[in-house]
């Protein structure tokens, strides 16, 4: 796990090298175990190395293959790497090094962007071809691993995250509408390639990007799941498919183990991150080091699940360690988590992740997490109502269940230089649902959910927190092949029992029945959701400051009206209304924009 970077010139000129030592020194909370830049004609590669496989200076990046044909630098993990090396191996490649950045390499020089295709794992890559000067970009299925793009005329710069872009320079930093209209509809959610800066883009998940040296490229979207009902599946039962989503799940599990440093687990006590652990345990871990958070309690409402993080530490055996955070340090953390952040992200659970990956990194530089669960077998409470619409109306359903606001509602809040002429976040929406595949109504939600907004929340959320502190986290439920199964997988199997049947069956095998049938718990953050007292404050400063001023993104009469009653405004998810729409100007503000 690691951070990457890098400069591709179009006009005739050598690479910026200071512009691309600037990005790496950026990247440096990424990967504080190393840093290396190469150079070679057009192209620049930067890394920053937080040292997991292959401790030794041999697994340094960038990194040459042994036939000095192809450099690259690699951020992620890819699982199969053992086997993919012996394969190699025999099909006559040579190895200087125990990493599985090698093995990228090799994998590339013999089936060339078809690498991807055999690699299970989360992964974000720049190769650099000597003889051609082709650069070929590569990010993983679910989009676990980010990476960023800023274009000018003549160059292409690349890198993990959207600030080391900023600190290499000359970025257009105007504002996307488009961008903006996706975060104040879809939960902060803005889907790639837009970032809310115009001047950035993401490369899309699942995508493999060559770029000529004229600055032409193509790209070749990979992977993507059917989310219809397969014929090797007829016939199977509510049994049959509980064995079969626990036997991958377990697959996935023992697959995210593989490292040269102890792994941890993120324990929640919900149920997603309590079976990884229980299998773990099934798979003859002793003493495995698990971590939970929690907050003061504010409003009424309780910041911490530890009775149940503490139930299923003690039925496994577990080395546990809490962390429970005060009020008073939300609103000094919160600052930090920004900094942290590649997009601007309003769930509050952002601020629990990077206070927990502090304490998390000071014991191990690898965690498993239970991100992804879900989506990827309909977990949340709106999932039966979006279910239960006809597959042609399914688009205005989402919208209707899922969004925080209409269109509409956008005009009273953005000044109207800032509002699209139409309803492009629903846009969006439409056309994703529209793509061939998707049987039901729930399959075409649970395949945007999982594809798109799984990708650009959650998942992005537990990277930047994560590594923030040089902390890699690993995601089973976003093993490719789980995810294909729970893909094929009948809705009702995964709408039965409150939502997530299926797997609650699985667990059902394993952990004690108070873990599985306990009611549906999230990341609490009182502080946040009530707006106490210094969040509040924090909030006000920004929306005051002169750069909002001159920004002039919002109405003053709205943002007026939402500091009048702090906590009284809601988006239709139930969300705070002025927590959204302050994160968006800390944000801004924070990043020098």
């Amino acid at each position: 796990m690691c951070g990457l970077s890098g400069e591709m010139r179009f006009d005739g000129t050598r690479p910026d090298l200071a512009a691309v030592e600037r990005m790496n020194d950026r990247l440096a909370p990424r990967g504080p175990d190393g840093e290396g830049v190469w150079s070679q004609g057009a192209v620049a590669l930067g890394h920053r190395r937080l040292k997991i496989i292959d401790l030794s200076e041999r697994g340094a990046q960038p990194l040459t293959e042994a036939e000095q044909e192809i450099t690259g630098v690699f951020n992620g993990c890819i699982y199969n790497y053992q086997e993919l090396r012996a394969e190699l191996r025999a099909l006559g490649h040579r190895f200087r090094s125990t990493s599985d950045t090698e093995v990228v390499l090799a994998a590339y020089r013999q089936w060339g962007t078809a690498c991807v295709d055999h690699f299970h794992g989360m992964f974000a890559f720049a190769l650099v071809e000597h003889r051609t000067g082709r650069l070929i970009l590569g990010r993983d299925r679910l989009g676990i691993k980010p990476l960023y793009l800023a274009r000018t005329p003549g160059r292409l710069r690349f890198a993990s995250s959207l600030p080391a872009l900023l600190a290499a320079g000359d970025v257009d930093t105007s504002l996307d509408p488009a961008a903006v209209h996706q975060y104040l509809s879809w939960h902060a959610t803005v889907a790639a390639p837009r970032t809310v800066l115009a001047g950035v883009r993401k490369l899309p998940p699942a995508t493999v990007r060559v770029v000529e040296p004229d600055g032409t490229h193509r790209d070749h979207r990979y992977w993507q799941p059917s989310y219809t009902r397969r014929p090797e599946h007829a016939g199977m039962g509510p049994t049959e498919w509980r064995d079969a989503v626990l036997d991958a799940l377990r697959t996935a599990v023992r697959r995210r183990m593989v490292a040269d440093v102890p792994v941890g687990v993120l324990l929640s006590g919900g149920l997603d991150s309590s079976l990884i652990v229980a299998l773990l345990a099934d798979e003859g871990q002793r003493d495995l080091a698990t971590f939970s958070v929690g907050f003061e309690s504010e409003g009424g409402d309780e910041g911490d699940e530890f009775r149940y993080s503490d139930l299923v530490a003690r039925e496994f055996a577990t080395d546990h360690q809490q962390l429970v955070v005060p009020s008073q340090r939300v609103s000094a953390a919160l600052d930090a988590a920004v900094a942290a952040m590649s997009e601007p992200m309003m769930s509050h659970d952002v601020v629990a992740f990077h206070l927990l990956s502090e304490q998390v990194s000071k014991n191990v530089k690898v965690v498993q997490s239970g991100q992804g669960a879900d989506e990827v077998f309909a977990g949340y409470h709106w999932y039966p109502e979006l279910a239960a619409a006809a597959r042609e109306d399914e688009p205005d359903r989402y919208a209707e269940v899922y969004f925080d606001r209409s269109h509409a509602d956008l005009a009273a809040m953005l000044q109207p230089d800032m509002l699209p002429a139409e309803d492009v976040s629903g846009r969006f929406v439409r056309e994703h649902m529209a793509e061939p595949g998707a049987e039901t109504a729930l399959d075409a939600a649970l395949r945007l959910d999982t594809h798109v907004m799984l990708v650009d929340d959650p998942v992005k959320r537990v990277d930047n927190m994560t590594m923030d502190w040089g902390l890699e986290a690993r995601v089973p439920f976003l093993d490719h092949e789980l995810v294909e199964l729970a893909a094929a997988c009948p809705p009702e199997l995964k709408l039965a029992d409150g939502g997530k049947g299926v797997l609650k069956e699985a667990g059902r095998k394993l952990l004690p029945s108070e873990v599985v049938d306990r009611p549906k718990g999230y990341f609490p953050v009182p502080a946040i959701t009530h707006m106490a007292g210094p969040v509040l404050d924090r909030v006000r400063a920004a929306l005051g400051a002169p750069e909002a001023k001159r920004r002039g993104l919002f109405r003053d009469s709205y943002v007026a009206e939402l500091l009048a009653a702090p906590d009284r405004h809601r988006t239709k998810r139930g969300a705070n209304a002025l927590w959204q729409v302050a994160l968006l100007e800390i944000w801004l503000q924070t990043h020098g924009i």
